[in-house]
């Protein structure tokens, strides 16, 4: 599989792992989007699930050759590679449009989900009692979801290795958000910002031969919360794949059916029209976390006027980013032509 891949596909590979790092870090929105929409969910589902005992044997016993083709190295370093990049680069730039034209982000995502819905739901042709039921189980989850108030945020180690379980959540599962999971356990700004940050100065300093970050505790603090987390993502990303892998074998139609219907559900929570709702005191004041951040309750979300300009802009996006989806399909199908 991986010695067919022609540097174009290699490419493109890279590219989609920088859309899940990504669409990852943006509360309300899936990687495993990117990865259902852009043809290769089940291949990599797949290729996590090949991380087992027998890839770890053929560690032990020094084949690392064997171990790379057998977990589909090539698929899933370039993919990885792309998020990682994601981290330090595309996701700087969507923290930056996030706080300047929030609105365009969101509707741009929500356009790109509106093509997701078209995008799985077009093929599927096994509709019944079954998958119907299913995909209604899967739309009442997803709005439940996007209704749920955050809890405080908790800096336990234990409960940071189970945010990276539930996070990398995203990634396998098409239509749940791994950061907003996080925004309601408390722990988004701690994992997926502050964290990150810390990284990202402690690399920066350690090119220039700053190593003060040592007497730091604080930062050294933030940086064993990270490694926690990263580790807790890493047993969630391969024990999940496990689970799934046997889920997509043996009830594939019932699967696209509840992820179809949790997508759906999910549009709520990326609707652009919305306020946030901070957490004030008796007297109306703004409560801070430990970090001095605002404490997000919810959102008020509302429908706009069409009289305002920023509107139109907004439904602009929108079909921004259903035509990301539709060129997606346009791809695939012209790609599936000429192999």
């Amino acid at each position: 599989m991986q010695n067919t891949r022609t540097l174009l596909d290699k490419l493109f590979l890279i590219i989609k792992g920088l859309c899940m790092g990504a669409a990852n870090k943006v509360p309300g929105v899936s990687g495993g989007i990117v990865a259902f929409v852009g043809g290769f969910y089940e291949e990599f589902i797949y290729s996590l699930q090949k991380i087992n005992a027998k890839a770890f044997k053929l560690i032990i016993n020094g084949r690392f050759r064997s171990f790379y083709r057998y977990t589909n190295g090539t698929f899933l370093s370039l993919l990885i590679f792309g998020m990682l990049v994601s981290y330090f680069s595309v996701s700087k730039v969507l923290d930056y449009f996030l706080e300047k034209k929030e609105l365009f982000v969101w509707a741009a995502f929500f356009g790109m989900i509106l093509g997701s819905i078209y995008y799985i739901a077009k093929d599927f042709e096994h509709w019944n009692k079954k998958t119907i039921s299913a995909a209604i189980l899967g739309l009442i989850v997803g709005v439940a979801i996007s209704f749920l108030s955050p809890a405080k945020e908790n800096d336990n180690l234990l409960f940071i290795f189970f945010c990276g379980i539930i996070s990398v959540s995203g990634m396998t599962l098409p239509g749940l958000s791994g950061s907003f999971i996080l925004i309601l356990l408390g722990n988004y700004v701690l994992l997926l910002v502050d964290s990150v940050n810390a990284l990202y100065d402690t690399f920066s300093e350690i090119l220039i031969g700053d190593y003060s970050f040592v007497k730091d505790k604080g930062r050294l603090k933030t940086l064993k919360i990270l490694a926690v987390f990263t580790l807790g993502s890493a047993t969630g990303l391969v024990s999940l794949s496990h689970i799934l892998s046997y889920v997509l074998k043996h009830y594939k139609h019932i699967t696209t059916a509840v992820i179809l219907g949790f997508i759906t559900g999910s549009l709520g929570v990326v609707w652009p029209w919305k306020r946030t709702i901070f957490k004030t005191n008796d007297e109306g004041l703004l409560l801070l976390d430990s970090n001095g951040k605002e404490i997000i309750v919810n959102y008020e979300r509302f429908t706009p006027g069409l009289q305002n300009l920023e509107t139109w802009w907004a439904l602009f996006f929108v079909i921004f980013g259903i035509s990301i989806l539709l060129f997606l399909d346009w791809y695939g199908k012209n790609r599936r032509k000429t192999i």
